[in-house]
């Protein structure tokens, strides 16, 4: 899949599956449960044990489906995003901008999303070639933080993650959010083994999505 289909893919779902488990075992679960939720970004993080094993796995396991996208999350440097890349990951998400990581991905043409916390942040990001901005920590600000830079800065295209729950999902899309991560809120049943509560929390956030662009 390009680029330009991944970032498309990515919007049009509006939801990322923001992933950290405690082992692989649970970690597959919860894609596999997001997955029958229609989440179409599994962003699998660099705080789960074995995560680049388990992004390869997951890479060979549904590289014929086009119905979600998977990516790497918490990548804090280019040697982390360039193995994460190899093991098939498709997206890199950081909680910051780390200007070789960005060039890297750029590089092999593959879809990267720095955290920012300001204006001037959202610029570096910007003038750096990326497509979407992570807003991190998004409850920080709250939804009105999109809004805000929106207005200097039309051409920006964010993606806040952090403190976005069901009852604010639908502001921050209504603020100009073009998707929104989300990891808690989405995936706490796993703590208790009930997978089944993820799949149905996440058709509540897509249902809130597509009411917030009123689809």
């Amino acid at each position: 899949m390009q680029k330009e289909q991944i970032i498309t893919k990515l919007k049009e779902c509006g939801l990322v599956a923001v992933i950290r488990a405690k082992n692989t075992e649970e970690a597959l679960k919860v894609a596999d449960a997001c997955v029958k939720g229609g989440v179409a970004g599994i962003e699998l993080t660099y705080t789960v044990p074995g995560v680049t094993d388990i992004i390869h796995r997951l890479a060979e396991e549904y590289k014929d489906s086009t119905d979600f996208i998977i990516g790497a999350g918490t990548v804090l440097d280019s040697e982390t995003a360039r193995i994460a890349i190899l093991a098939g990951a498709q997206y890199i998400v950081g909680p910051a901008f780390d200007s070789e990581t960005v060039r890297l991905c750029n590089r092999y043409r593959v879809p990267v999303m720095p955290g920012a916390m300001s204006i001037r942040e959202v610029i570096m990001d910007l003038e750096a070639g990326v497509d979407i901005i992570k807003i991190f920590p998004g409850e920080l600000f709250g939804p009105k933080i999109i809004k805000s830079i929106l207005g200097p800065l039309p051409q920006a295209q964010m993606m806040p993650t952090g403190g976005v729950s069901l009852e604010n999902v639908s502001e921050w899309i209504k603020a100009g959010a073009v998707a929104v991560g989300v990891g808690g809120a989405l995936i706490s049943g796993a703590k208790t083994g009930d997978f089944q509560s993820i799949t149905d929390m996440a058709k509540k956030f897509l249902e809130k999505i597509k009411e917030a662009r009123g689809l």
